[in-house]
């Protein structure tokens, strides 16, 4: 019985993208439905992991007591429906700094692995954008692509290299088809 675990990118999936960055507790905007399909997958015994590059860090668009508190606000709203992100994994770095954790280098979901002591293979992975595919396929996790956030213009430029991964409106009709198998 392998454990039930699923990892989730943050901007674009959970909660609305902006190209200017969520770089204070007002730009954080939940994608409908989002939280509610959390909620369900945490009551169905899903582990919630996120993994997110967060260059607004690198790039001095906020500091980590605020990326702090965007993520606890996500836990309180989350609270309300009895449910969690167990952890949250961050890229901090500006896309010039030369880390192995920015998607679409694997770093993040090494670390993920290495923390949890578990093989991400066949784990699914949800993400809006090529990188957190790219990111996914590397460990040999399970990758699905959403039509939020960045997900349109990912498959419209990526439709030869997306042709083997589901496809799903948004997180909540992702976690639909995840737990109706």
């Amino acid at each position: 019985m392998s454990m039930k675990l699923i990892v989730l990118d943050r901007d674009g999936v959970i909660n609305q993208d902006s190209d200017n960055y969520i770089s204070s507790l007002r730009d954080w905007v939940p994608i409908p439905g989002s939280l509610e399909a959390i909620a369900r997958l945490n009551h169905a015994g899903y582990r919630i992991i996120v993994a997110t590059n967060q260059s607004g860090l690198g790039r001095g668009y906020l500091d980590i007591k605020t990326l702090n508190a965007i993520h606890h606000k996500i836990q309180q709203e989350l609270s309300v429906l009895s449910a969690q992100i167990e952890a949250f994994f961050i890229c901090p770095h500006a896309p010039d700094v030369s880390c192995r954790c920015r998607k679409p280098l694997p770093g993040l979901f090494e670390a993920i692995a290495e923390r949890l002591q578990i093989n991400l293979k066949e784990i699914p992975a949800i993400g809006d954008s090529f990188r957190d595919i790219q990111a996914t396929r590397a460990v040999g996790a399970s990758p699905k692509l959403v039509l939020t956030g960045k997900g349109k213009s990912t498959l419209a430029a990526h439709r030869d290299d997306l042709s083997d991964i589901p496809i799903h409106k948004d997180l909540a009709d992702a976690v639909d088809t995840l737990l109706a198998n």
